[in-house]
Order: structure tokens, then sequence, then C-alpha cells
């Protein structure tokens, strides 16, 4: 068996592939970062954004919501110009947004519950064999995007959240010869 082709052969990326990407995300806050995270990835590669990830937890106070939520256009400005991120204004904005509708609808019980409701609670378990067969978004990722996008995110179109939902376990699209496509279901 061989793993997922997307991931290469750069360290980072095999470590993400093997030890992270589709084991199933229960917490509410870790599950609102990735999203996010995976909003900036939006135009880029998810490679770009691991990298930079640190610098990403260390800019944005450890991804607190509610420190997020407090924050305005100093702060705006502060990410603007921090080289260690994604400095892209309307990302940075709809972060601070996004934290407020976060908290608005309930926080991390909340977030999880509504997140994991989409698929009873177990992640779905697709069985393609060819990179070829993930497809960029779905129906569900497609209701999922609306609803966030009803209650007030943004930067969560239908394939920022397949995306999501692939990173964290929501739905098991490793290939069925991958290793991982087995062992997540264990969550790793």
């Amino acid at each position: 068996m061989e793993r997922c082709g997307w991931c290469g052969d750069e360290p980072i990326y095999v470590e993400y592939h093997d030890t992270e990407w589709g084991v199933p995300e229960y917490d509410g806050r870790a599950l609102w970062e990735k999203l996010i995270l995976d909003g900036f990835q939006a135009g880029l590669s998810w490679i770009t954004i691991l990298k930079k990830r640190d610098n990403f937890r260390a800019a944005f106070r450890g991804f607190d919501p509610a420190e997020i939520a407090c924050w305005g256009e100093e702060d705006v400005l502060r990410l603007v110009n921090d080289k260690g991120i994604i400095r892209h204004r309307g990302k940075i904005e709809a972060t601070i947004g996004n934290a407020r509708t976060y908290l608005d609808m309930g926080g991390t019980d909340a977030f999880s519950e509504m997140m994991w409701g989409y698929v009873g609670g177990t992640p779905l378990v697709n069985q393609f064999e060819t990179l070829a067969d993930v497809p960029p978004a779905t129906p569900l990722s497609t209701q999922v995007s609306k609803d966030l996008k009803r209650l007030g995110f943004r930067f969560c179109g239908p394939t920022i959240t397949y995306a999501w939902m692939q990173a964290c376990g929501l739905v098991n699209d490793h290939l069925v010869t991958c290793p991982c496509h087995t062992k997540v279901q264990g969550k790793c």
C-alpha cells in the first residue's frame, strides 16, 4: 500500500498526511482553527499554509475566538504587516468576523455538534481508488457552506468546506490504497 499521492515526499507534508489529515477532530475550537486556515488557503497550496501554521497560531494568539472577536482595525493592520502569515486583508477581517459568529452560535460545543451533525457523528468513509476520483466539492459540502454563510461565516465556499471536512476527518478521503484509509477510522 502507498499513501495518497497528493502529499508527495516533502517531510512536513508526509507528516501531516500520516498523522493529522483525515483524523476525526471533535474539538470545536480546533475545528474552527482548521476552517480559518482552510479559508486562508483559498487560491494557494496547502503546503504554503502548513509551513506558516505556527506563525498563524502566534499571530492569531492561539486562535482564541474570544480574543480575536474583540479585535479591530489596529489588529488588522498588525496582521496585514506580519510577513509570517498570508497578509490578505479580506481573509484577516473574515477571521475576526468568523470568531464573532462562532461565539454567537455558542462556541466550542455548539460548533462541534453542528458540524458533526451533518455526518451523524461518524465520519463518512469514501472508497476512492485514485486522486482523480476525489471530488473538489460535494452536495454535502455545498450545504455546509451555505449554512455557515447563512450564520455569517466567510471564506467557506463548497470547495474550502470540503477540503476542511477531509482534513478534520468528517469525511475519510484517504485512497483505499493508502494505509491511513483504515488507520484514521481508529483515530490513528
